[in-house]
């Protein structure tokens, strides 16, 4: 895949723009009166899991936050209070943790080599790989594990996400929160569901 020249980023734009105009003269209209997004998406940075375009969702749809490894970590503040606003002020009653295959924070996690800063953010994932060590062991085929661990780490986040302060407060003023565990795989384009995968009760995810 080649680089793209980031000035067609802005005509490309341009391109957008005139296209969306042309089917409806109002779109933007409907932005600036404000968002109501179906869900809160948390996702992994990488480049090639976008998930508005794998989802095929419009603008406004979706509420997202992306870091390495789509990762839900109890000090970080930024996703904490991105949670705050989509469950308290947006009333966002879905919330997808959205991992994927050929991760590369699981498969540096998982290698245990010396990588720098980003050790310290890959530690919340070598958590999930010391809770599962045997069951990861027990996999021959390297790609197979690691997408294993991929999976463990979605499962993770979710009950992570079931500890902080935000959803417990949400669940006490009656505000019934539904987790959404899913996987992208990018060598099909498919969205793979771990509930139905493993067969979760929706009150797990």
């Amino acid at each position: 895949m080649c680089r793209t020249d980031i000035n067609e980023y802005l005509e490309n734009n341009r391109h957008w723009v005139a296209d969306v105009l042309a089917k409806d003269k109002t779109y933007f209209d409907q932005l600036t009166s404000g968002q109501q997004p179906s869900a809160l998406l948390l996702g992994c940075s990488d480049s090639r899991v976008s998930p508005s375009m794998v989802l095929g969702t419009n603008l406004g749809e979706l509420f997202i936050h992306r870091n390495i490894a789509n990762v839900v970590s109890h000090t970080d503040l930024n996703f904490l209070s991105v949670m705050q606003y989509a469950v308290e002020s947006l009333d966002v009653k879905d919330i997808i943790v959205y991992g994927h295959y050929g991760c590369g924070g699981i498969r540096a996690a998982y290698e245990n080599n010396n990588n720098g800063l980003i050790d310290n953010w890959l530690a919340n994932i070598k958590d999930v790989i010391r809770h599962h060590q045997s069951e990861l062991d027990a996999i021959a085929d390297t790609d197979e594990r690691l997408n294993k661990l991929v999976e463990l780490n979605v499962l993770e986040q979710i009950a992570n996400i079931k500890q902080t302060s935000v959803y417990k407060n949400a669940l006490a003023n009656g505000n019934k929160i539904r987790l959404h565990a899913w996987v992208f795989d990018f060598s099909t384009g498919l969205v793979h569901d771990l509930k139905k995968k493993y067969n979760i009760t929706p009150s797990i995810a």
